[in-house]
């Protein structure tokens, strides 16, 4: 992006929550936040900030079911400041016990938090009902019990195991030149250790039936998704998918929102989206509603799927067109933002087949039709295949139960 001034790399690692144990549940996300507490040249978390600080850039990092990242953006003339931190808090983090103390009480507040949040819980529930029996199935942050037993030792362990150079993918975007980048990689990252990617436990789906979970709370609004198994990160049809999902619940125009918010005045807010991992994925939507009128929200939303994966509700060459166009104007959008390009690259990298470009996926997106709408419909939205998850003040299941059947 040779305009730029200024110049992001992200440091992904191939690990999440989804490779954890019952035991160490959450010690990815916890790792996480440990890089920025003192390393091998930057002894405190004070010396960390300082430094990055120093330069005026943002610094962030996440935790995915199967991935973290690390990030520092700062102008390009920074970038080996920015690889030399970034590789010392990454590969020689200190690990203080009494910063690891004082940390897990910061986290033990974020689980808090997020209980308090339903509107971000209702996803955790939602994984929890889906990936059941499976580590997919845990939040990313944890549980609790596993935070407060989490040890030193289990991170040098778990580091060990999952920190190494066929794990780790690094992405640079923004007013750099690629000799100069290749050799900055070479300089702070090349003693790192081989190896090749791990696979986790595959999830295995033997659902015939509806699913349901509601987990009461005293609210003055209903959070629900609804949602089907879906597919994994390489599936072929996976652009006729996101068309999908874009025509469903994506957008102001979409028809969710439309049936949902703008007709009916349900929600204030709704919205579809996919979740993909190597093996398996979800179709998804969430709408968060009216307390008394949650049953005809979650039929209209059912009406709207099945509707569609029968063509009772047509798609038109219009809808179609504004679909497609609506994707790839969010896609351009984010691509002008160069830690959003790391992310776009490395996620590929790291988890694809093979690196397309973004014109490759216009290209892709543009290609699909109506009859592979109505497929991937029919092939996703299947009775036996549906799941739904609540939080609100109900106690009686059996009403969410007979929606379903």
């Amino acid at each position: 992006m040779p305009t730029l001034e200024s110049a992001a790399i992200t440091v992904f690692v191939g690990v999440g929550s989804r490779f954890e144990s019952e035991k160490n549940a959450g010690i990815s996300h916890f790792i996480e936040h440990m890089a920025f507490k003192g390393s091998k040249t930057y002894k405190t978390a004070r010396e960390v900030s300082e430094t990055i600080d120093s330069m005026g850039a943002d610094y962030n990092a996440a935790t995915s079911k199967d991935w973290t990242n690390f990030f520092i953006k700062s102008r390009s003339h920074n970038l080996e400041k920015s690889f030399a931190v970034l590789s010392d808090m990454i590969l020689d983090p200190i690990l203080d016990k009494a910063e690891i103390e004082k940390e897990r009480g910061v986290i033990l507040e974020e689980i808090k938090m997020q209980e308090d949040t339903p509107m971000d819980k209702i996803g955790d529930i939602f994984m929890e009902l889906v990936f059941e029996g499976n580590p997919l199935a845990v939040d990313i942050a944890g549980t609790q019990k596993s935070v407060k037993n989490i040890t030193r030792d289990d991170f040098v362990k778990f580091r060990t195991q999952h920190y190494y150079g066929g794990n780790m993918v690094i992405t640079v975007a923004g007013g750099v030149h690629s000799a100069d980048v290749e050799k900055l990689a070479e300089r702070y990252f090349g003693n790192v250790a081989g190896g090749s990617q791990e696979v986790p436990l595959i999830f295995s789906s033997i659902q015939d039936k509806p699913k349901l979970k509601v987990e009461y709370k005293k609210s003055e609004q209903a959070h629900f998704i609804l949602g089907f198994l879906g597919n994994h990160r390489n599936y072929p049809k996976r652009y006729a998918e996101n068309v999908l999902a874009t025509i469903l619940g994506r957008g102001m125009s979409s028809r969710l929102f439309h049936e949902i918010r703008e007709k009916r005045g349900l929600a204030y807010s709704v919205g579809s989206s996919i979740s993909r991992f190597s093996d398996t994925g979800v179709f998804e939507t969430y709408a968060g509603v009216d307390l008394k009128r949650i049953d005809e929200a979650i039929a209209v939303m059912l009406e709207q799927h099945y509707g569609i994966a029968s063509a009772q509700f047509p798609v038109s060459n219009e809808e179609l067109k504004k679909a497609k166009e609506y994707m790839k104007g969010r896609i351009a959008l984010a691509l002008e933002d160069t830690v959003s390009v790391c992310d776009y690259f490395g996620q590929r990298a790291l988890f694809m087949d093979s690196i397309e470009t973004p014109e490759e996926i216009f290209d892709k997106i543009d290609a699909v039709t109506i009859d592979e709408i109505y497929q991937s419909a029919s092939e996703l939205f299947k009775p036996e295949h549906l799941n739904l998850s609540v939080i609100g003040p109900y106690k009686d299941q059996e009403r969410f139960a007979k929606l379903l059947r």
